[in-house]
């Protein structure tokens, strides 16, 4: 697996307004300043034969959100690129995976980290099944570990236990209440 820093502050990334309309590019460090300007992002979850979700750790080198653990694997689409091939590529990128994707929902959120900066996408979520191997880059990801959705429940409840991504506890709601079905076909 390539080890190359391939998510890049100077990468150009799509601005859209509320209804997900191009409105022009930045760069992701600029993107990413104050409250956040809105842009496209995703979300994928990845799900193994058992039906357990894939999280990570993300990197102590990330700006947003250091060591909290989040969904399978998250980025953005860049400039002239498509939401559909920006998932295939930051899949294999971050996690060694190639796997079919079905688009779920969009949700848009803004969340500040602190003065660093913040998050004001609109994200397109998706689920996977995928049976691969995780060979996780290790400048986008700290630790990797497969959780059942039950599991999962109970680590979002306990108070301070463990740290997740505001973005990733957000969706997983949504995924539970609104797809649980489609998550729950996923398994053999």
């Amino acid at each position: 697996m390539n080890s190359l820093n391939l998510s890049a502050d100077s990468d150009s990334l799509i601005l859209v307004d509320d209804s997900d309309q191009d409105v022009g590019h930045l760069s992701k460090a600029r993107c990413h300043e104050g409250k956040g300007i809105l842009h496209r992002a995703f979300s994928l979850l990845i799900f193994n034969d058992a039906g357990e979700l894939l999280i990570q750790q993300r990197s102590p080198r990330k700006r947003l959100w250091p060591l909290y653990w989040s969904n399978s694997c998250c980025s953005h689409p860049r400039s002239g690129e498509s939401t559909e091939a920006a998932t295939r590529r930051r899949l294999f990128e971050e996690l060694g995976m190639v796997c079919a994707l079905k688009f779920l929902f969009k949700f848009q959120y803004q969340a500040q980290f602190d003065a660093t900066g913040s998050e004001h996408e609109l994200c397109s979520v998706f689920i996977g099944r995928c049976s691969d191997p995780v060979e996780i880059n290790p400048n986008e990801i700290l630790a990797w570990r497969w959780v059942s959705p039950k599991a999962l429940h109970e680590q979002l409840a306990a108070p301070g236990a463990v740290k997740f991504t505001p973005w990733f506890t957000m969706e997983w709601a949504r995924i539970w209440r609104d797809h649980r079905e489609e998550v729950l076909a996923l398994r053999c």
